[in-house]
């Protein structure tokens, strides 16, 4: 875990996380992880290592819960979030270029976040709204049958 990248962050989130879980373990780990993450906006590297400190837990184990389940995420993330699905049924409805204009509205690339901290731009295999689609996210909103011409207004929306 490359600590350079980091400033000095507190740790007080982490230790009230913990206090209010006395003698958690590994099978804690992640409501743990998904409380440090609420707290930090992300799960900040320093953060993991003093959480592994705390708990036991080498933080092998705890970086591998973190980079294996999608919701935890290793930077930090945007106040929004657009989730474009790219799964076969969005695909074929125009998918491709609902990715293609988000990427041009936003001005990165799949899995960054804009400058500013506004979005994070993520594709996902599916988001299980096959019948709405071409489909995207942002935050927990859904938005189906799209054109490229509408996707400018959702973004909008969300300033």
């Amino acid at each position: 875990m490359d600590l350079s990248k980091e400033g000095p962050l507190s740790l007080e989130p982490l230790d009230k996380i913990l206090a209010s879980m006395p003698n958690a373990g590994f099978s804690e780990l992640i409501p743990i992880l998904q409380k440090i993450q609420e707290a930090y906006g992300y799960l900040p590297p320093s953060v993991m290592m003093a959480a592994s400190s705390r708990m036991g837990i080498a933080a092998s184990r705890i970086y591998g819960v973190a980079t294996f389940y999608e919701q935890f995420h290793l930077e930090p993330h945007g106040r929004h979030t657009i989730k474009c699905c790219r799964g076969t049924a969005c695909h074929v409805k125009g998918g491709r270029d609902i990715i293609r204009a988000i990427r041009r509205i936003l001005g990165v690339q799949e899995g960054e976040t804009t400058e500013d901290m506004r979005f994070t731009f993520e594709t996902v295999a599916c988001l299980g709204t096959c019948f709405l689609g071409p489909v995207m996210m942002v935050n927990n909103d859904y938005y189906g049958h799209l054109a490229p011409n509408k996707v400018r207004d959702i973004i909008e929306r969300y300033g």
